[in-house]
């Protein structure tokens, strides 16, 4: 009797576990400019997404660096111009800008940054984006973030 209650203990907790919402995403850069991902969906059941970027490339940061940002859809270009200024060890992000809700640091070839932030931070009537701080990548490595 009381194997069959663990039994069924464990399969229930395994089966909460396939039905919950996948928090968090991998995003591949490359040194042609890319993101793996164009599009990124939140589950409106997360408290927290993690966004983790990795660097495929070879390349040094400071010659094909790439950093993973998270604003409104509007204030991406914005975010990209004014922060050209910062250079390479600022991240190219102006410090404390409070249209950036989330952002990696800037990694070279074979590293990894990642960022978790408050999905609260979100709201459903929102257009959202992604994009790449280093001077120019925006125009190739942006994307979508939306939640559901």
């Amino acid at each position: 009797m009381f194997a069959k209650l663990v039994a069924v203990s464990l399969l229930t907790l395994a089966s909460s576990q396939l039905m919950a919402a996948e928090c968090k995403t991998t995003i591949d850069s490359t040194d042609q400019m890319s993101f793996s991902a164009k599009d990124i969906v939140i589950d409106k059941s997360c408290k927290t997404f993690t966004v983790e970027l990795k660097h495929t490339g070879k390349l040094p940061k400071n010659v094909m660096g790439h950093n993973w940002v998270l604003s409104k859809a509007t204030d991406m270009q914005p975010i990209a111009t004014d922060g050209m200024s910062a250079g390479v060890d600022g991240n190219y992000l102006k410090a404390d800008d409070a249209r950036i809700i989330a952002h990696t640091k800037l990694i070279g070839g074979g590293e990894t940054d990642s960022v978790t932030f408050d999905v609260s931070k979100l709201k459903a009537d929102e257009t959202y984006g992604f994009f790449c701080s280093f001077p120019g990548h925006i125009s190739m490595m942006k994307g979508t973030v939306t939640l559901k």
